[in-house]
């Protein structure tokens, strides 16, 4: 099994107005906000014994993903997209599959600078 990270947006400081305002558009859609909630435990959510990798170590695979939200693949890619774009999620892939997991040192960041600043 190989595993590759992908290349992760250039992510501008937490505390970059256009980053908060990326991160608040990816949780205005309730769909976002529930996968984000899944994948922070994703042993709960998603049949580990059904993946091909750990999913702490590497995240849940966007098949897993799909098939627990009733969505097509494209639209759950694209959610998956817009969560990594604010930061919250990355990416990495283990063949020809996306795994996905949460972000959680730069949560930690946003939460930190949304204690701060608002």
């Amino acid at each position: 099994m190989t595993t590759h990270a992908l290349p992760s947006p250039d992510a501008a400081a937490p505390d970059d107005p256009a980053q908060l305002l990326e991160v608040f558009k990816a949780l205005a859609n309730p769909v976002r906000l529930q996968l984000l909630q899944w994948l922070r435990e994703p042993e709960r959510h998603f049949p580990v014994e059904e993946g091909i990798a750990d999913p702490d170590e590497v995240g849940v695979c966007v098949s897993h993903i799909q098939a627990k939200t009733g969505l097509a693949q494209s639209t759950v890619s694209a959610y998956m997209a817009s969560l990594q774009r604010a930061g919250l999620v990355r990416a990495t892939r283990v063949g020809k599959w996306t795994h996905y997991r949460r972000d959680e040192q730069r949560i930690a960041q946003l939460v930190d600078v949304l204690g701060r600043s608002l």
